[in-house]
């Protein structure tokens, strides 16, 4: 497995956010898991949406954090596919994604908005917590 390289925050585009998503209610987690996140470095265009041009200039950068109790966390990078979509690669010398964002490309990441991902063929729902400037 490839070893990502370090980012130096202040040589990406003010756009650049990270953004933390935690898992919402469900069953199993009628009050949601906090431990259960993703936490995603991604530019936001002036609507909150990813940016897909700026993700072009700065791909490399772009990564995601799978978060979850008692296991190491998952490192990998944000990674748009063909027809506009969204997906989190972990694998960085695969060519399929791990897991997909399902209408990423359509949803806003703002506090308190909700979107969903698909792991392993199951969908579900996360809370976007905070969103932040790096």
């Amino acid at each position: 497995m490839t070893r990502a390289s370090p980012i130096l925050n202040t040589s990406l585009p003010s756009r650049f956010r990270q953004i933390r998503l935690e898992l919402a209610r469900e069953p199993g987690h009628p009050d949601g898991e906090s431990a259960i996140a993703y936490v995603i470095v991604a530019p936001l265009s002036e609507d909150d949406r990813i940016d897909a041009e700026m993700w072009k200039k700065h791909r490399e950068a772009c990564r995601v954090a799978r978060l979850r109790p008692d296991q190491d966390d998952s490192l990998g990078h944000l990674m748009h596919r063909p027809g506009g979509s969204w997906a989190f690669q972990y694998d960085l010398a695969g060519d399929t994604p791990d897991e997909a964002g399902y209408h990423f490309a359509d949803e806003r990441f703002v506090q308190g908005e909700y979107v969903s991902i698909n792991e392993e063929g199951t969908m579900h729902t996360f809370r976007v917590m905070s969103v932040s400037r790096l």
